[in-house]
């Protein structure tokens, strides 16, 4: 009778023990895998056409050309049907550079040699006169000064791009394989500040202050797919879109449902100062979202090569994102 008790044990001890790795295995099984080192060879696709945008002779003026929108796509050799994705954006204060500038081209080998679909993007730029909502471009014209308009006309083109970029990505998941519930973005300075506002804003944000009669282009925008993003990846940029934003319609945007961020800054930027990282910092702290602040000490800006305690911005991203939204690691 002992043995046979022993025996009911041990075979109900196994059972459960059955039970509970594969409710493990279930759980797990829709969470993307991707690995600690550089793994896969990354197939480069370039010039795929996310969107159009129109491209001005003055700002608003009505005479406009169609302009096409590009990305390149970093894709992973391996055969999984189950990819986190990351979309990257050029810095360059809104004037110049381009998704071939070399620390996003870097940056984004990184991601999908460990097994991520990455995009890199071009968007309007300063010279393209993109169109502008008429709410934007008056308080522009009536708060900043005449140095900083034009610029400031162009952080509306540039984020209604991003948004159309995110919207084409969930148009193409399946074509890439892509779990669109593990998507980051980010990008150094001004697409940092693209990236913030990505993770920030609300879907309509940045796409429905003009209408498809002001703007014909935005019928090639995806408007029917989602705009959430999962991580927000920022090397020395700011809130500034999203405080333009804010003070042009009165609406607060951050919020409890922001995404997660890593937020990089120099001390010593002279460009984006580093109070504007602190600025965000505190942003996040007073809506209690996930976030992890690193003052990158004595470093000025664009400081792509800078460690924290001996380790790169890149590992310090990885870990980040992995940890955030809970990927399986190799």
């Amino acid at each position: 009778m002992k043995n046979l008790i022993i025996l009911i044990v041990i075979q109900f001890l196994f059972l459960s023990c059955s039970t509970n790795d594969k409710e493990i295995i279930e759980e797990n099984k829709d969470i993307p895998i991707v690995a600690s080192n550089a793994t896969y060879q990354v197939l480069k696709t370039q010039d795929i056409v996310y969107a159009e945008g129109l491209s001005h002779q003055t700002i608003n003026s009505t005479t406009s050309t169609m302009q096409q929108l590009k990305l390149d796509a970093y894709v992973p050799n391996n055969d999984s049907k189950n990819r986190p994705a990351i979309l990257l954006i050029h810095g360059g204060g809104f004037i110049s550079g381009s998704k071939e500038v070399a620390q996003i081209v870097n940056l984004a080998n990184y991601f999908a040699s460990r097994g991520w679909v990455a995009f890199s993007i071009n968007y309007r730029l300063q010279a393209d006169l993109g169109t502008v909502p008429e709410d934007w471009a008056t308080y522009i014209e009536n708060n900043l000064d005449p140095s900083q308009k034009q610029q400031a006309f162009a952080l509306y083109p540039a984020s209604r791009d991003a948004k159309a970029a995110v919207r084409w990505l969930y148009a193409n998941a399946s074509k890439y394989n892509i779990n669109t519930e593990y998507i980051t973005v980010g990008g150094g300075s001004a697409g940092a500040i693209t990236a913030t506002m990505l993770g920030v804003t609300d879907p309509e944000d940045y796409t429905e202050e003009i209408s498809v009669s002001t703007d014909p282009t935005l019928t090639s925008t995806n408007l029917d797919q989602p705009t959430k993003v999962h991580s927000i990846l920022d090397f020395w940029g700011s809130g500034v879109t999203v405080e333009i934003l804010n003070n042009v319609y009165n609406k607060q945007r951050f919020d409890t449902k922001d995404a997660p961020i890593i937020i990089m800054h120099g001390t010593e930027d002279p460009t984006v100062l580093f109070s504007e990282g602190e600025k965000l910092r505190d942003n996040y702290k007073s809506t209690d979202v996930g976030y992890e602040f690193y003052p990158l000490e004595g470093k000025g800006h664009g400081a792509w090569n800078a460690e924290v305690n001996g380790v790169r911005l890149e590992q310090l991203c990885f870990d980040f994102v992995v940890k955030e939204q809970g990927l399986q690691k190799q």
